[in-house]
């Protein structure tokens, strides 16, 4: 481990889709983003999910393959092997905006899915008591009904006009007040309200540090350091764990 990240107790990670870009899985944002893509980001609205399901399905169950298919790259793995490596007064908590899945197949542990996984059904009726569930199927042409009520299932990710969920976000905000490192990788840190993150943490003492392929622009004042490259390359050297 760098001998340097030794000294902080309480550190805090929030990846998002520039850490699996190595794993063959598009970005969002950015050139070929998924969502310079007019139709496929109209797909991605709740309105969508009410309205045309189907469409939903055919996006996001699409995907189902590709991701199913990924494998962790060296980023997901250098995060799992320093977590594993931290010391007993140290924790770590590993905040996602990705819908891959990718960190707990490579092993991370305290894994917060901002934006939920895209290889897990739930019925769309709020108060329905089916729990959400692993689902590989695409339903490609089809809406999947629930075995418990009869509503439309969907897949469980966070939707264009909708909340976040707030037991997640609850779990953030209460690691961010403690913690003394906040590290954002392969995030444009611009979308809000994983944007704010940083900020938040910074009130709270803690460096921050941006690890990204480009530079932000502009520059986010709250981040008081910034390093460059692939995070598949990046990450296991700054960690001390290639």
């Amino acid at each position: 481990m760098n001998a340097g990240l030794t000294r902080y107790r309480r550190i805090v990670f929030l990846t998002g889709a520039g850490i699996s870009a190595a794993s063959g899985l598009r970005t969002y944002r950015g050139p070929g983003g998924i969502w310079d893509d007019a139709e496929v980001a109209e797909c991605s609205h709740v309105h969508t999910l009410n309205t045309q399901p189907q469409r939903t399905w055919a996006l996001f169950g699409g995907m189902r393959a590709p991701v199913a298919a990924a494998q962790p790259n060296a980023a997901h793995l250098a995060l799992a092997r320093f977590e594993a490596a931290l010391g007993p007064d140290q924790e770590l908590l590993l905040i996602t905006q990705n819908i891959d899945g990718l960190h707990q197949r490579a092993g991370s542990r305290r894994v917060v899915e901002l934006h939920g996984n895209v290889s897990t059904t739930r019925c769309s009726r709020d108060g329905c008591t089916l729990a959400p569930y692993p689902d590989t199927t695409t339903h490609a042409g089809t809406v999947p009904r629930c075995p418990r009520c009869g509503a439309a299932l969907r897949p469980d990710i966070v939707l264009f006009g909708e909340m976040l969920p707030m037991p997640a976000l609850h779990q953030v905000q209460q690691a961010l007040q403690d913690c003394d490192l906040f590290v954002a990788v392969g995030t444009s840190g611009t979308v809000t309200p994983a944007a704010e993150f940083v900020r938040g943490a910074r009130q709270a003492g803690a460096h921050t540090v941006y690890l990204n392929l480009e530079p932000m622009r502009p520059r986010h004042p709250a981040f008081a350091e910034e390093r460059l490259g692939p995070a598949e390359d990046l990450l296991p050297r700054w960690l001390g764990v290639a």
